[in-house]
């Protein structure tokens, strides 16, 4: 049924089964009587995106979460791993060795990251306010201009979806991805630091809408083609 289903997005038997050879191969994907199931990295991507859909704030008291790299000597790879690490947990660098974020998340990797030395602290700093410094460490007005365009797209999207048409399940699928990559690189910041007319709720509330009505042309061709 996969190898069908993949059809609809133009790609060819062969091409499907190597694939999912080399997905179980590498354990991003586990055979359960018959079935897929995510495994390895694609299950924590998919756990990363489930929280960024939510965006679970806690409320804000002013501190500042900030991790503090003090290992003096480290391998590029454990450079990188870091990096990577840290800009998971959404924090932003302010300079080399040095990252911060608004505590108001739960769930941030503070014992699970080595090599740096965690802080809560308050900005103090006559010439900066809080609010600077969150558009110093993140680009927003581009997040919120791409966040825009996507609410655009969608907007354009959902109607053929709305109308069962399967056609729209190739190109939605790309929106799709486009979004949950949108939503993964949302800094999730406190509503005290971000511009007034920051679009997040509402690229959520609008992929909600979307992803309900991509799922259900879906799920009704799978129905029909047992």
């Amino acid at each position: 049924m996969l190898v069908r289903a993949a059809e609809l997005f133009g790609i060819a038997e062969g091409t499907t089964r190597v694939a999912l050879s080399r997905m179980v191969a590498a354990g991003e994907l586990v055979p359960a009587d018959g079935r897929y199931e995510l495994g390895g990295r694609l299950l924590d991507r998919q756990a990363r995106q489930a929280a960024s859909r939510r965006a679970t704030l806690r409320r804000w008291r002013g501190h500042w979460i900030t991790a503090v790299v003090t290992a003096e000597r480290r391998a590029p790879a454990d450079r990188a791993a870091l990096r990577v690490a840290l800009a998971a947990g959404r924090l932003a660098e302010l300079r080399e060795g040095v990252w911060l974020r608004p505590d108001n998340l739960d769930g941030l990797p503070l014992a699970g990251v080595a090599h740096c030395t965690w802080l809560r602290a308050t900005l103090h700093d006559p010439g900066l306010d809080d609010a600077d410094l969150a558009a110093r460490l993140w680009d927003l007005q581009s997040w919120a201009a791409g966040a825009t365009d996507l609410r655009g797209e969608m907007a354009q999207s959902v109607g053929s979806l709305d109308a069962g048409d399967t056609a729209g399940l190739a190109p939605g699928f790309v929106l799709s991805a486009a979004v949950l990559r949108q939503l993964n690189a949302d800094p999730l910041l406190p509503p005290e630091l971000l511009p007034d007319d920051w679009p997040g709720s509402e690229l959520r509330a609008e992929y909600d809408r979307f992803d309900a009505a991509y799922r259900r042309v879906l799920r009704d061709w799978f129905r029909r083609n047992r």
